[in-house]
């Protein structure tokens, strides 16, 4: 299991998701190019003194994250098709997060093996990114006994 974060453009929601990933043992992607200057010094800062527990892998573009990728492509979208506790995870799945300003474009959306949404109170957009990954990642882990939760 790991997370992807496209082109993440708010360095505090970054650090957040960083550290989920640090405490549930889970390797994240970061697609750029990011919003911010995705220097170890700022990401220290947003993701305190976890990241030296997180594995964080840089991939310059979309093209080279897919290039590298394996298992199903699971896109978290206000516009996805399925919510996300009526979906099986495999252990393999990488979840992908958009930019919080932007989501994802079209191509990416087209990609996806997957397009997950959270339920929600009708008028509402969208949680934070950070929020909508614990939820999404804490249920995939625990369905498939991975990541901390496979540690029992």
């Amino acid at each position: 299991m790991r997370l992807a974060l496209y082109q993440p453009d708010i360095p505090q929601n970054a650090g957040t998701i960083l550290r989920l990933a640090a405490c549930l043992d889970v390797a994240v992607d970061v697609i750029g190019p990011a919003g911010f200057d995705m220097s170890d010094r700022n990401l220290r800062r947003a993701g305190l003194d976890y990241l030296n527990y997180v594995e964080i892998v840089r991939h310059v573009s979309f093209a080279a994250f897919l290039a590298a990728r394996r298992g199903r492509l699971v896109l978290l979208t206000t516009a996805g098709d399925i919510a996300y506790t009526d979906f099986a995870f495999a252990r393999d799945d990488v979840l992908l997060l958009g930019r919080e300003s932007a989501g994802v474009p079209e191509n990416v959306h087209a990609l996806a093996d997957a397009r997950l949404r959270i339920p929600m109170r009708e008028g509402l957009r969208s949680l934070n990114i950070a929020v909508a990954a614990a939820m999404v990642l804490g249920e995939a882990l625990r369905q498939t006994g991975t990541g901390a939760f496979g540690k029992g």
